[in-house]
């Protein structure tokens, strides 16, 4: 693998990668993609080696919901160009360098909103598999391991781990510690911590699953604080893809009879209502051991997604995602003070965003810790005016970390 930038006059008359900020941008306020995937399309014929083009259209694609077909796309642009450049808005003040794995949207840390209004000249390097890993890095002020953890990804990071240790450059998000964000691990790491619930979970064969369906085996055999009802879903899923509550051993059967996977997550379902019956969860996110509030969701469902959860339509729930984030330094992180704590430490990663709830007896509950989770300030400022607060600390304490850390002595 190469480190060196293009510098051919046909590649620097290109156009700058668009990035994926400002593509999700432009699908999250609803702008119409086609005529840009076509305007790429078009790019790419006309240059066979324009990969900032075939990049940017699979990002592109996969916001239009063609997942496949983007990753198809990605790995034609990968082929062609492992290093992409996204320069600043502003004056380069500070170079970092990500390392990122082939993938989807959940693949790799979104560093694009984070530094998308800085003075960060951001340098995305691919890897695939038999590439050679750098082992001079010394171009940059920091790299930054933006490879989430997955089981597809775990080679990697292993990979990164070696050779990270001979960089002098400071690693930001050391590869060694990305794996202890799986569920399993985060779990035994996390278990005991005072004032944090985190229930117990296992992997689980598809053979496993299938013996509570047909009632043969107890579900404590498989999980040790088991009880109906559980959450499951297929190993490596996010963003409640085929995640479910199951109730009884029936739930299961028609569980496994409509989802794919042979490997899942199970765990027991804590109901975490408040006294109104409503269900709230909250993005935190963790910079260098400090928390910052990321959003609050209000729904009347246990499974929340902040897209879903009615926020656009509801001045009510908006009202409290405000007040939530108004009060977050001398509420929610001062009531919790301690597990986040423990949980920045144990977990061992510099930027991470953790997803959780409050308990109705005032515990932290954790629902998942990655730093893949997307953290933007894309909500229109008319109906979520107290949003752009709160996304300036965490994009100014982001930018503080790489300062400090491209300034530590090497």
């Amino acid at each position: 693998m190469t480190m060196t930038r293009m510098s051919t006059s046909t590649a620097n008359e290109r156009p700058a990668l668009i990035g994926l900020a400002r593509l999700m941008t432009m699908a999250f306020e609803g702008t119409d993609l086609a005529p840009l995937a076509h305007r790429l399309i078009g790019r790419a014929e006309a240059d066979l080696q324009d990969a900032e083009a075939l990049l940017d259209l699979s990002w592109v694609l996969e916001l239009q919901g063609l997942r496949d077909l983007g990753l198809a796309t990605q790995a034609h642009a990968l082929q062609t160009q492992r290093l992409y450049e996204l320069p600043p808005r502003r004056p380069a003040g500070l170079r970092l360098l990500a390392f990122m794995a082939a993938g989807d949207l959940m693949t790799n840390t979104p560093l694009p909103f984070l530094i998308e209004d800085s003075d960060v000249a951001l340098s995305l390097l691919y890897v695939l598999p038999g590439d050679t890993l750098p082992t001079d890095v010394s171009a940059y002020d920091a790299v930054f391991i933006a490879v989430s953890e997955s089981e597809a990804t775990a080679p990697l990071l292993a990979r990164l781990a070696e050779v990270a240790a001979s960089w002098r450059t400071p690693v930001i998000n050391r590869p060694e510690n990305v794996g202890r964000c799986a569920r399993t691990q985060a779990f035994e790491r996390l278990s005991g911590t005072p004032g944090l619930a985190i229930p117990a979970t296992v992997r689980a064969s598809r053979a496993e699953l299938a013996t509570l369906a047909c009632s043969t085996r107890n579900v404590s055999a498989l999980l040790p604080d088991g009880a109906y009802p559980l959450i499951v879903r297929p190993v490596d899923s996010h963003a409640g893809n085929d995640l479910a509550k199951i109730d009884d051993a029936a739930a299961m059967a028609a569980y496994l009879g409509r989802t794919a996977g042979d490997a899942f997550h199970l765990a027991r379902f804590v109901d975490y209502r408040g006294v109104d019956g409503l269900y709230r969860k909250q993005r935190i996110v963790l910079v260098d051991g400090c928390a910052y509030a990321g959003h609050m969701a209000v729904s009347e469902h246990w499974m929340i997604h902040y897209l879903n959860a009615g926020m656009t339509e509801s001045a009510t729930k908006r009202a409290e995602e405000a007040d939530f984030m108004a009060g977050f330094d001398t509420g929610f992180a001062r009531r919790h003070a301690g597990a986040l704590r423990a949980i920045a430490e144990c977990l061992g990663l510099d930027y991470l965003v953790l997803d959780c709830a409050e308990t109705i007896d005032g515990e932290l509950l954790f629902f998942e810790a990655s730093p893949g989770a997307v953290v933007h300030a894309m909500d229109p400022v008319d109906l979520f005016p107290y949003k752009r607060a709160a996304m300036a600390k965490v994009f100014a304490a982001f930018r503080a970390l790489l300062g400090k850390r491209a300034l530590a002595p090497r």
